[in-house]
């Protein structure tokens, strides 16, 4: 296992959110191995944080979930998402974004 290093040979862990992707999509590591070319085990040890990817397979799974990089993998922990985050007083996400753009247009 590849284990990333800075110069002051201190651990760096690649905080990613595969786990909550792949369920949306309602896919199996499995699955997502195979489309990115990898043991499917490799993907256990990146939603567990206990490997760092390659630069090449960053890419290859950003570009499976259709999603920039910064969205899948950062330096810093994700912050956990809240009902309230997902959901605007009551509001679906969608519903509420469409009302926003009207407003603005006004």
């Amino acid at each position: 296992m590849r284990k990333a290093r800075h110069h002051e040979d201190q651990p760096i862990r690649i905080y990613n959110r595969l786990a909550m992707l792949r369920a949306e999509r309602g896919w199996s590591r499995r699955d997502l191995a195979e489309a990115t070319g990898v043991n499917y085990q490799t993907i256990g040890y990146l939603e567990r944080g206990e490997y760092n990817p390659s630069l090449e397979l960053v890419f290859r799974i950003c570009d499976r979930f259709g999603l920039p990089v910064e969205a899948v993998f950062s330096p810093r922990p994700f912050p956990q998402l809240t009902g309230e985050d997902l959901v605007t007083r009551g509001t679906p996400p969608q519903a509420s974004l469409s009302h926003q753009s009207e407003e603005e247009e006004l």
